[in-house]
C-alpha cells in the first residue's frame, strides 16, 4: 500500500471524487465524496464579519468606554442614557493592532464632546462630537501608525 506522499497528485475535484474518513463512532475508515465533505464543512462553519460587536451604556458626563483591546476590529452600541457633555473612547492599544482593523461607533445620544485616545498612535479626522443617532468609522493603517476617519 502506498504512502500518502507516493499517491497521484489531481489538479481539480469533482463532486464524486472520495477522501478516506477515519470514524470514531464506527472505529474504521470509510470513502466520504467530496461534495458531501463540502456540505458537511458549510455546515459547521460560523462565519462573521470579523468584528466584535461591544456594547456600552454610559449614566454620567465624563464617561470612558476603553473598546475590546484585541486584534478584531470592533462595532460599538454606544447607549448613554441621555445627551452627555463629555466622554471618551479607548481606542485598543498599538500593540494588538493589526493592518486595516477597524472602529465603528454608533450613538443614541448626543456627546457634546468627545475624546478619542489613541495611545501611541495617530488620529486623523477623528471626530470631537456626537450628535443623536450619529456614527463614524476608523480604519488602522499600520504603515503609518495612525487611525484614518472612513466613514
Amino acid at each position: 500500500m502506498p504512502t500518502i506522499d507516493e499517491l497521484g497528485v489531481v489538479t481539480s475535484l469533482s463532486s464524486n471524487d472520495l477522501f478516506p474518513v477515519y470514524s470514531n463512532q464506527n472505529g474504521d475508515t470509510f470513502a466520504i465524496s467530496a461534495s458531501n465533505l463540502a456540505k458537511y464543512v458549510q455546515s459547521t462553519i460560523t462565519v462573521n464579519d470579523g468584528k466584535i460587536t461591544q456594547y456600552a451604556s454610559p449614566t454620567l458626563t465624563g464617561f470612558s468606554v476603553q473598546l475590546n483591546d484585541d486584534v478584531y476590529s470592533v462595532f460599538l452600541v454606544l447607549t448613554p442614557t441621555g445627551g452627555f457633555a463629555a466622554g471618551t473612547l479607548v481606542f485598543p492599544s498599538k500593540a494588538k493592532l493589526v493592518d486595516k482593523q477597524e472602529i465603528m461607533v454608533t450613538t443614541t445620544q448626543a456627546v457634546t464632546t468627545l475624546t478619542i485616545t489613541a495611545t501611541g498612535t495617530s488620529l486623523i479626522g477623528a471626530p470631537t462630537t456626537l450628535a443623536a443617532n450619529a456614527f463614524f468609522r476608523m480604519r488602522y493603517d499600520i504603515i503609518n501608525s495612525t487611525w484614518y476617519r472612513v466613514g
